[in-house]
């Protein structure tokens, strides 16, 4: 279906209490489901005739702490076929465990793999849900809102140990002046160098 108005419509009327919203934008479509309901939506997304969404593009999450529902995975989909893309979304809880999407996307490994390691969020079924972005020691999951900007330990290939060591952050912060004014803006040193040179 090239229309996206009739693929919008084709959609929810065959899955009609599993999609929570849909809306078209950008020349996409944005469908809003809930986790539970991943497998049997993409399922019928890819194999049916009329949609043919065949590639899983990427997944990602957004982080909401705030929200009771923290996390909003991200599934990007392409129809070869049709030119046509789409983007499914669903919200989760923070230790909510999300269906793996392997078995129906292969190429679903690895970006399974990423979300875990960088946001903490678990699939089910996974074939080798591991850490793939950050060391096996690593603690936390830099992606998420609560993650500190700068820690207390640095990490560096030791020559002598042959592997990945941590260390106590050494900083020392006498003598660092911190500029936290606009580079667009301008400093105000560099500004006063000015009035004082015309």
């Amino acid at each position: 279906m090239s229309n996206l108005i009739d693929l919008e419509k084709k959609i929810n009327s065959e899955l009609t209490t599993k999609i929570n919203s849909s809306k078209i934008s950008h020349e996409q479509i944005y469908l809003n489901v809930d986790s539970p309901d991943l497998i049997e939506v993409l399922s019928f997304l890819k194999t049916n005739n009329q949609t043919k969404f065949k590639q899983l593009t990427d997944i990602t999450a957004v982080d909401y702490p705030e929200n009771s529902k923290r996390f909003k995975l991200v599934y990007l989909l392409l129809s070869h076929e049709f030119n046509n893309r789409m983007l499914l979304d669903c919200f989760i809880n923070e230790n909510e465990i999300v269906p793996s999407l392997t078995p129906l996307y292969p190429a679903a490994n690895w970006m399974e793999r990423e979300v875990f390691d960088m946001y903490g969020i678990k699939f089910k079924d996974h074939p080798d849900l591991r850490r793939i972005l950050t060391d096996y020691g690593f603690e936390g999951h830099p992606l998420r809102k609560d993650f500190p900007l700068t820690g207390h330990n640095e990490v560096r290939y030791s020559e002598d140990k042959k592997k990945v060591v941590y260390e106590s952050v050494k900083l020392e912060q006498n003598y660092r002046d911190f500029d936290y004014e606009s580079p667009w803006e301008g400093t105000k040193y560099i500004k006063k160098q000015i009035k004082e040179n015309d």
